[in-house]
């Protein structure tokens, strides 16, 4: 039941996200239109610009579900910055990637006592009885990537959930391959049902790929993010073997899996420029901006702004300390491909936005 209201809400929200594509005959000519418009840099500040000051003498926990993973990883260094900036006491707790770990490091984290919690892609349903009693005891949380929609969710008790829209995140990743693609994908997504924001940008990317009448939906394979680097090499020869040349194009919920990817590939005589290539749809990690640069499988990824949105989740804590509401700021998404990779921060292998957001939040707080 829950699964059906999630592809329910899902389908509701692509068929308003993917309408324009029914009013075209040419979706390979959208799509190049609208990857020009998401891989567009150097977009002015759209978050906030007024807030509560800082509230003194705050102690928070970042719980992450896998440092491995180089989101939670990002977001855990920024709000560990903007915690120093704002003048919290802050703390790390690491979740090492399975459910009894992740529900270990939360009931560590209750038991400090903090003023807030950070979830660093931990789910909000799968740990839901341990974030209401954090929620029931006072403590405020904020959420990155707990679930598949940005914005409160005091139903769960977080105060606000902090991710780019997981459709529109998907609708990019899609589009880059169409047009890449000149419409004729065969493509393959990997996904993990653990996640319900995974879940949210594999079904609407598994359903955009399905509206290009020329591309192939091969696969949408579930497999355990905590595993990537013992089953993506044996599964990248299953699929290899099953589908052969029909496939040319893989679709991930995050970078992860192309960490793990490449060996099998050139084992198979690939090269690292085609015609199998990779997109990711979030994150955006280090491992995969040198992928992209280096022409290497992977060309494209739909990169999280993480030490951007690492500020954010301090700033709404800051809010929610104070009694004001959370911001509704949703940071836009931001295709990163081999042609844009040495804007804003490429360079140093990070999606970091030119728009000035510390010293905004720093202004904001009244710490400058």
């Amino acid at each position: 039941m829950k699964r059906a209201h999630i592809l329910s809400a899902a389908a509701i929200l692509l068929a308003c996200l993917s309408a324009d594509i029914h009013a075209a005959d040419d979706i390979v000519a959208q799509a190049k239109a609208y990857t020009a418009q998401a891989t567009r840099s150097s977009l002015p500040w759209s978050g906030p610009t007024t807030g509560p000051a800082a509230q003194q003498g705050k102690t928070i926990v970042f719980v992450s579900a896998d440092q491995r993973d180089s989101g939670p990883r990002g977001v855990a260094q920024a709000v560990q910055q903007a915690a120093k900036a704002i003048g919290w006491t802050y703390r790390i707790i690491d979740g090492q990637g399975s459910i009894s770990g992740r529900s270990a490091a939360l009931n560590q984290a209750i038991a400090l006592k903090p003023n807030g919690i950070v979830l660093g892609s931990v789910d909000a349903k799968e740990q839901s009885a341990l974030i209401q009693q954090a929620a029931s005891s006072g403590i405020k949380i904020v959420g990155w990537h707990s679930s598949a929609k940005p914005g409160p969710a005091s139903q769960q008790g977080i105060f606000t959930n902090l991710t780019t829209d997981p459709l529109d995140v998907a609708k990019a990743a899609v589009m880059y391959v169409i047009a890449a693609s000149n419409g004729k994908a065969g493509v393959v997504i990997l996904t993990d049902s653990t996640y319900e924001v995974a879940t949210a940008k594999a079904d609407a990317m598994a359903a955009l790929v399905k509206q290009c009448a020329s591309c192939q939906l091969l696969k949408v394979e579930d497999t355990p993010l905590s595993d990537t680097a013992t089953r993506i090499p044996q599964l990248s020869a299953t699929l290899l073997q099953r589908y052969g040349a029909k496939w040319t194009w893989t679709l991930t919920i995050n970078d992860m899996p192309f960490d793990f990817m490449a060996p099998t590939l050139q084992q198979a005589g690939y090269k690292g420029t085609g015609p199998l290539l990779g997109v990711s749809a979030g994150n955006g990690s280090e491992s995969a901006f040198q992928r992209i640069r280096n022409n290497d499988y992977q060309v494209a990824t739909v990169a999280e702004p993480v030490s951007q949105q690492g500020w954010q989740a301090v700033d709404e804590l800051n809010r929610a300390f104070a009694g004001a509401p959370a911001t509704s700021y949703t940071s836009p998404v931001h295709l990163v491909t081999n042609a844009n990779i040495g804007t804003e921060g490429g360079k140093d292998n990070v999606y970091d936005p030119d728009n000035n957001y510390r010293d905004i939040y720093r202004q904001i707080w009244k710490t400058k």
